[in-house]
Formats: structure tokens, sequence, C-alpha cells
């Protein structure tokens, strides 16, 4: 009885000349594209929320809060954040949105990173499309020709990371004021900021780039017990890179959704004291 999940036999991909056959008997016969589509589905709905804020450049401030997707501000026309990352790099030529200069940093650091590449090569190139399953392609180069050879820079991305790691978390210490600025305050967006900045760092350092860096070229751990350790430390983290990498964009999106909300006048920021 056909159940709409058997293996689909066509003369492309795995069964081309080119690449290794694998016997139909041999191909998973379950509903595997759940995951791939459930995984499109979720960096799509990311896709279209994060471009719709980057280019809106409005209601990202409202102190003493300030949007991650717009810190720190390189350019002229950004809002003025008192006490906050308001470096005017870009003068008043820079006329779209100021989101755009410092997003290229994490972005690019995600676009390369070792999960991702898995989850939207599978998520929307089908290549893979899971394990077992007939790859479509009728060739595979890899990551030898442009422009997925640029997925090499990753760890220079992760040194650009840290930097953004570390604004966001001036961001989150200038939290605990109020909106006049006055310190020993702390509200609900302050509690949505220390969140987003664990779930940034520990998804930053469970990096594969951060592991090799750490403990990478040792050749007797034994001569290096404190790398030894960090090493270990952030192979933990590493372990659950693929749960803190969803975890850290749903709440940098969060975050950015709470600003927005406060700046538009949705509701006001609760004070807790």
């Amino acid at each position: 009885m056909a159940t709409g999940t058997e293996p689909h036999l066509n003369s492309g991909g795995v069964r081309t000349g080119t690449r290794a056959a694998i016997d139909a008997p041999h191909l998973r016969a379950d509903r595997w594209w759940l995951a791939p589509a459930a995984t499109a589905a979720g960096l799509l709905a990311f896709i279209v929320y994060s471009t719709w804020r980057a280019f809106a450049n409005a209601d990202y401030y409202a102190a003493p809060y300030v949007s991650p997707f717009y810190s720190p501000c390189l350019a002229e026309n950004c809002e003025p954040m008192r006490g906050g990352p308001n470096w005017e790099l870009f003068g008043s030529w820079w006329g779209i949105s100021p989101a755009i200069i410092i997003l290229i940093f994490p972005l690019g650091f995600r676009l390369t990173c070792y999960y991702y590449r898995k989850a939207y090569y599978r998520g929307f190139w089908m290549s893979p499309p899971a394990c077992a399953v007939a790859e479509p392609h009728a060739k595979y180069s890899g990551e030898t020709r442009f422009p997925l050879i640029l997925q090499n820079v990753h760890r220079y991305f992760f040194y650009a990371a840290l930097l953004v790691a570390g604004i966001l978390t001036y961001d989150t210490v200038l939290a605990f004021r109020d909106e006049t600025y006055a310190w020993g305050h702390m509200g609900l967006g302050t509690l949505v900021f220390l969140a987003n900045i664990a779930l940034i760092w520990a998804y930053t350092l469970s990096c594969h780039s951060c592991r090799h860096i750490v403990g990478g070229k040792l050749k007797h751990f034994s001569k290096h017990p404190v790398r030894y350790r960090m090493w270990q430390w952030i192979g933990k983290l590493n372990a659950r890179h693929m749960q803190l990498a969803w975890a850290s964009l749903v709440s940098v999106a969060l975050a950015d959704f709470y600003v927005y909300l406060v700046a538009s006048g949705v509701f006001d920021d609760p004070r807790f004291f």
C-alpha cells in the first residue's frame, strides 16, 4: 500500500553516473522532510522580521533600551542615546537605516556558522536534504568554489561577533537605568536584555572556531591545564550549539520586538524598582 513516503526514483542526483549509487532499501521512507521544512520556515520567518526591522529605521530606542539590531549605532542619523554606543562614524551622507551597517557582522557570523550552514544547506538547497535521503543534485563541489568558499572567513566573523557581544553586554548594563537615565533601576526590559545577552554569549562561545582557538593545535593538554579546562567547558557548550543557535536567534528578535513595542507606545515598560 502506498504511504506517500516511498523513495522517489528519478534519473538525477545520486542516480547519475557521477555520484555514488545508493540502493533504494537503504534510503529513508519516513517523513524526513519535516525537519528541513521546519528549519526553512524558522529561518525564513527571522529573515522577514529582521529585514523589516532593519529597514524600518524607527522605534529602536526607548530609554534606556536600544534594539540589538541597531547597536552600536554608527551613523549620524541615529537617535541620540545618552551614554549608549552612539558613534557617528558615518556622516550625513548615509541616508538609509544605520542597522544595515552593524548587522553585517552578526549576520556574517551566523551565515558562516557550522550549524547554520547545515541548516540552510538542507532547508533551502536540499544539499543534502537529510541523512540517508537521495541527493537531488547531480554534482557536488563542497565549499571549494565561489561563493561557498567564503565560508572560510568564519573565524574572522567570530572575532567581530565577540566585539558585538561585548557591546550588547554594555547595553544590558545600561538597562539598569530608568527612562531618566538614573541608575539602580530595573524593568521587564532589563530581564529581556539579560536573557538575550546570556544566550548571545553562550552561542558565540559554543562556536567551533572558539573551541579550536582555545584548545586547537595543543599536543599535550597536560602542559596547558588552563586552556584544557577552557576547552572542556567550551566543548560542553559546543554540544548544545544547535539549541543555542536557535535560542539566541529567537532571543535577539524578542529583545528587538520588546524595544519596538515600548518605543512605539504600545505599552510602558513595567518597572520593578
